[in-house]
């Protein structure tokens, strides 16, 4: 198959489209599942794919992003896969230089420090040139999944990219990024609606090249408060789902679209109305008190701490179980609250699968 001939046409028939129907609220025999980082370290299969290779050289190959994105549905009858790529795609097409660095994580060597620092980032982002190698691993990964479970493509949210692209890499305090939100707060602004127009044509080629739901994260809502929240980060949500959503209706096309923002249970009710299907929770959130919240006007996904797969196979059943008849099983995506750790045991993710599939097939039964 040459990869240059693969196009965004022609994919083989979806057989399983649950993920897809509980994404809109319809009913389903069982729960969808997925993970998020279900292509990950914890699989031995990944750890060789990857041995020796350079990360970000890895997102830029089509293959490989293929490859690893199907290994996890080799092992596991997950009903949806996420294209293998990095939220910080996005600030290296803005003219960044991110890096790998073992031990240490994504590191920028030139972070931006002061406001006039913005000038350096390319404005107008021709996706297609800078990002192609994403729709081309998405495109190749359609026709390769035959079918068998959707595809979700995905970005980071642009406080996260942000706080990113300021503080050079992962903080505990992110203090260089909320510095800009006191003293900077018209950069601030600039630097998002900057990161909201790559965004939203980076969903939208995704779109195009064959993803059939779309993630946006927010990785780093819960160093904001409610107040900063509203004003540095809700906005662009919002604003990514509704230019997305104008877009694709003109082409006559739906696509789901899920936002996640990690540790932000203080801004439920708005993420509920911000034009997203599906709102994905972390494990701080009690499921009858987000159904409760959110008033049935979205899906929701989660959200069992990623820990519990620690637990004894016996024990993740029940926290599942637990976990099922509190969401219920109508509009109710089945996750871990966040990644994937890499010394997870393949087995008891295994375990979690089949207990979500086995405990919402009997609920559903009893109904």
């Amino acid at each position: 198959m040459n990869k240059d001939l693969i196009l965004p046409k022609d994919f083989p028939k979806l057989q399983n489209d649950a993920f897809l129907r509980a994404a809109r609220g319809e009913e389903t025999q069982h729960v969808p599942v997925w993970c998020m980082r279900q292509a990950g370290r914890y699989l031995p299969e990944f750890r060789q794919s990857r041995a020796g290779k350079d990360f970000f050289e890895t997102c830029q190959s089509p293959e490989a992003c293929c490859e690893l994105t199907l290994q996890p549905l080799r092992r596991f009858p997950f009903d949806a896969a996420i294209i293998f790529s990095d939220i910080l795609v996005v600030p290296q097409a803005m003219g960044m230089d991110v890096q790998m660095v073992a031990g240490k994580g994504p590191t920028f060597p030139e972070p931006l420090k002061e406001p006039e620092d913005l000038q350096r980032l390319q404005t107008k982002v021709d996706v297609n040139k800078e990002l192609g190698y994403v729709f081309k691993a998405i495109t190749l990964t359609r026709h390769k999944i035959e079918g068998k479970v959707p595809l979700i493509g995905f970005t980071g949210a642009p406080w996260t990219l942000m706080s990113y692209m300021i503080e050079g890499g992962g903080s505990n305090t992110h203090s260089k990024a909320k510095r800009w939100l006191y003293q900077h707060p018209e950069a601030s602004h600039m630097l998002l609606r900057m990161l909201t127009d790559v965004i939203v044509e980076y969903l939208l080629g995704q779109v195009s090249a064959g993803a059939q739901a779309l993630q946006v994260f927010e990785s780093h809502a819960g160093v904001l408060g409610p107040v900063e929240f509203k004003d540095f980060s809700l906005p662009y949500l919002r604003d990514i789902a509704r230019r997305v959503k104008d877009k694709l209706k003109e082409a006559g096309q739906d696509v789901p679209m899920i936002v996640f923002a990690k540790d932000g249970h203080y801004a439920l009710e708005d993420l509920s109305q911000s034009h997203y299907e599906v709102v994905g929770l972390d494990w701080t959130i009690d499921p009858r008190s987000a159904r409760e919240r959110t008033g049935g006007k979205v899906s929701l996904q989660g959200n069992m701490d990623p820990c519990a797969l620690y637990a004894p196979k016996e024990r993740i059943s029940d926290i599942v179980k637990n976990m099922l008849e509190g969401f219920g099983t109508r509009g109710y995506i089945a996750n871990l609250g966040h990644g994937l750790y890499p010394d997870m045991d393949p087995e008891h993710v295994g375990a979690f699968v089949e207990a979500v599939h086995t405990h919402s097939r009997q609920i559903n039964k009893q109904k």
